[in-house]
């Protein structure tokens, strides 16, 4: 792989992380794949058992996916990726060498292979790749290391949502298992008392997601000069969800003599103005695939109105839809269809903004873990979930935007996975 200058694509209009309402307009507009705007209206009809709208009424106007979609992809051959490095010419501890092995992880991925020695070398970097392709060992792996190496290294990692920081404590923990490392997640949704006591001691790492940090700063309960390193996390996703303001408010209050690292999906021009006023020299590593959709099938399932929920029930009585994630527009109808496919025998978990931390945790685990099939969310509260082996992804109800579409999607197919897509459209 190359090193690449990042492109400057259109920004994004900004999401009110804290309202939890978009910004955007009521024709929310998506750059074709030849490149010119175009506007769709994001309303469907919903109806039908588990649906989402109300009987009657007049019919909102909606957009087919079919106009955009690729349902018939040309099959990628994928270059077997050959790495430069093991994990032993990284010069790590040997106990986190052995670690990696009995993880199962032979060598490294591409985005590993590239940025941990540069990360280990004390540069800035930027490091662009979907989700599904190692970024989270990309960072810990090294950041581990210069701990060990010198233990007055204190992280601070931010991420989009208080799942994806779970997730990579988690993974923290399971590389750092050899070691008296500390760390403390910080995030929403919960009490924040547990999270002060837990501060007061010396964390090598803090994870969390920008409103619980920036609360945790007001308070004087967390002080940002002591950490050396930072970690931007899913960076896109946190421009996407409001929290500007709030990264460059954290990032202005830790020391300038840091090490920052970005990890990003894309490069939006509101990314580029974030990398250029708080980034030294930044190294960009790209190993992003040329389109995240190309490992994705992707379809629309034609419903009568009031046939929708028996539509979906037929779709998942079939023996290949094995892992399935199916988004729907609201909360309360996110829950509802939940409830009417656990009554026709369909396990089911839901996740969406109403439930507790502890219930989206507890929901998210049985989906995992295979307790539950099928897993139905909301877009924000998606945000960050990383499953692997997700057979299939059911729009239920249709995206509001573009980016969105392709998030969404984007939660199979992942690393060297196929998978495939279906949005239901009115007929």
């Amino acid at each position: 792989m190359q090193n690449h200058t990042s492109r400057r694509p259109q920004g994004r209009r900004p999401y009110s992380a804290r309202s939890g309402h978009s910004n955007q307009g009521s024709r929310p507009r998506h750059a074709g794949s030849d490149g010119r705007q175009r506007s769709f209206h994001s309303r469907s009809n919903h109806g039908g058992r588990g649906g989402t709208g109300r009987g009657g009424g007049r019919k909102q106007p909606t957009f087919n996916p079919s106009q955009f979609i690729n349902k018939n992809p040309v099959e990628v051959t994928t270059e077997v990726f050959v790495a430069k490095h093991t994990f032993a010419d990284f010069k790590l501890h040997p106990d986190i060498v052995s670690v990696v092995a009995h993880i199962g992880i032979a060598s490294p991925s591409p985005i590993q292979d590239q940025v941990i020695p540069l990360i280990l070398e004390g540069k800035d970097v930027i490091g662009i790749a979907e989700t599904g392709t190692g970024k989270t060992a990309a960072f810990l792996l090294p950041l581990i290391q210069k701990t060990l190496t010198e233990k007055s290294q204190q992280t601070l990692i931010l991420t989009p949502t208080r799942e994806l920081a779970l997730q990579v404590e988690a993974e923290f923990r399971k590389f750092a298992a050899p070691f008296k490392l500390f760390s403390t997640t910080c995030v929403g949704g919960t009490n924040i008392r547990p999270q002060i006591r837990a501060l007061k001691r010396h964390n090598h790492l803090v994870i969390g997601t920008p409103g619980r940090i920036i609360d945790l700063m007001e308070r004087g309960d967390l002080r940002m000069n002591g950490f050396t390193n930072v970690v931007l996390d899913e960076a896109d996703r946190m421009l996407d969800m409001g929290f500007v303001h709030d990264m460059r408010k954290i990032l202005s209050k830790v020391t300038g003599n840091r090490q920052t690292l970005f990890f990003s999906a894309t490069m939006t021009a509101e990314a580029e103005k974030l990398v250029n006023d708080f980034m030294r020299s930044p190294i960009t590593i790209s190993v992003k695939k040329k389109e995240v959709t190309n490992s994705i099938a992707q379809d629309v399932i034609p419903y009568e109105h009031v046939h929708k929920f028996d539509t979906l029930l037929a779709l998942l009585s079939k023996d290949e839809f094995r892992r399935v994630i199916i988004f729907g527009a609201m909360k309360h109808s996110v829950e509802k269809l939940a409830r009417e496919l656990v009554k026709h025998s369909v396990k089911a978990e839901s996740i969406h903004g109403n439930k507790s931390h502890g219930q989206r945790q507890r929901s998210l685990a049985a989906f995992k873990t295979g307790h539950a099939r099928v897993l139905v969310a909301t877009d924000v509260a998606a945000r960050g979930i990383h499953v692997d082996n997700v057979s299939h992804v059911i729009n239920y109800d249709l995206p509001n935007t573009f980016e969105d579409y392709v998030h969404r999607i984007g939660r199979t197919g992942r690393g060297d996975k196929r998978g495939q897509a279906l949005t239901f459209v009115p007929k």
